[in-house]
């Protein structure tokens, strides 16, 4: 055989055991991957397990506070000692009426029967708001049919002489008997007494707000009469419930003053007169003595024209260098630069001119600074000059 032969099939055996160990490294790889997923499926079931765990044991704690709560402890207490004096108070009462005759072993349940309907009927009418006489007369008729029943059986309970008890021991049965007969429905009753002023107290919060409400929209309709007479326009002309009270009052304020709620011709007014004195005194603070001293101090040492004015536009107060400027001579103008040449540069007719016309359009209380700089489109260093001009104010 050939030698290419040989090479050939070594070739192919190489090929079938590189394909064998890829084969067996993805076997090897997928098992591994199976065994990570088996894992971290084992650690999210263990995690989940703990947080169910956790989770039931807080709603067993929050049943358990919820169960043994004053309020729940109380509500509940007092169901069973009724039930209690239900057991107690009607086998007696049965007995009672049966040894008479024993047709008239219903009327025992329908005496206790009657006491807890009507106290039932009290509580019903608590829950309803009804009239306070209705639960008052249904209070009465409810007491009457215990104490009626709780007389019953203090009589069934002397008459147990007969069955060998001694006269004190019938006694003390005869009481206790009618004593849980009457304190059934006392319980019951003081029980929804106590529900009642609780709710009470608990709708406290809830009634001082809707007072204070009242309180606010009373004011409201004082203080703008109009706004409300609109807003409630509003409310008529649109849909039941499509327009709410508080967008009504908005519309309705934009409606009469024709500015957002709270915002009046006047308030703008003096907002803006506010902002332009408080701009007025922010550009002449910037004036202090101290910068007009090393300006002066500057202008003497450089010999350079000093860059402030005198009140009448004609000149500098520094030895009669008029318009002269700090560091003018050294052409050092980083900051400031066009402030002191609107401070020193010579007052235009024109502007003077246009200045005056918007003064007597105005009026002097209204005529400043600010006001000038946005008709000339000036600084308002420029602009106190122009209206220093016109008004014939002196710097100071």
């Amino acid at each position: 055989m050939s030698s290419d032969w040989y090479e050939q099939r070594r070739k192919d055996e190489d090929a079938r055991v590189a394909r064998e160990v890829e084969a067996k490294a993805a076997a090897v790889d997928l098992e591994r991957t199976q065994r990570l997923k088996e894992k971290a499926d084992r650690r999210a079931e263990k995690l989940q397990a703990r947080k169910d765990r956790a989770q039931r044991r807080r709603e067993r704690a929050a049943k358990r506070q919820r169960d043994f709560a004053p309020g729940t402890v109380y509500r509940r207490g007092t169901l069973l000692l009724i039930g209690f004096s239900i057991a107690a108070s009607l086998p007696a009462q049965i007995i009672h009426f049966t040894s008479i005759y024993w047709m008239l072993f219903t009327i025992g349940p329908v005496l206790e029967g009657a006491a807890w309907i009507l106290a039932a009927g009290v509580a019903h009418a608590d829950e309803k708001k009804l009239a306070s006489w209705v639960r008052w007369v249904m209070r009465a008729l409810s007491m009457s049919a215990a104490s009626y029943a709780a007389l019953i059986n203090y009589q069934y309970g002397q008459s147990l002489t007969e069955h060998g008890l001694t006269a004190g021991q019938a006694q003390t049965a005869a009481m206790g008997l009618a004593a849980v007969t009457l304190g059934g429905p006392l319980f019951f009753e003081v029980r929804q007494w106590v529900l009642t002023l609780s709710a009470a107290v608990g709708n406290a919060k809830h009634r001082l707000e809707k007072k204070a409400r009242a309180r606010h929209e009373k004011k409201r309709r004082e203080a703008f009469p109009d706004v409300m007479a609109r807003a409630q326009q509003l409310l008529l002309a649109a849909p039941y419930g499509a327009l709410k009270e508080e967008e009504a009052f908005n519309r309705a304020w934009w409606d009469i003053h024709g500015a957002p709620r709270a915002v009046t011709a006047d308030v703008i007014k003096n907002r803006l007169k506010a902002e332009s004195a408080v701009a007025e005194v922010l550009d002449e603070a910037e004036r202090t003595p101290e910068r007009l001293a090393v300006e002066f101090l500057l202008a003497d040492l450089f010999g350079s024209e000093v860059g402030v004015s005198d009140t009448s536009g004609k000149g500098a107060r520094n030895g009669g260098h008029e318009g002269r400027t700090a560091l003018g001579r050294l052409e050092k103008r980083e900051s400031g630069a066009p402030r002191y040449k609107d401070a020193t540069e010579p007052l235009d007719e024109a502007d003077i001119e246009k200045a005056r016309g918007l003064f007597n359009l105005i009026g002097e209380d209204k005529f400043s600074a600010p006001e000038v700089a946005k008709l000339l489109g000036r600084s308002n260093v420029y602009a106190r000059r122009i209206r220093n001009a016109v008004t014939g104010k002196q710097e100071g």
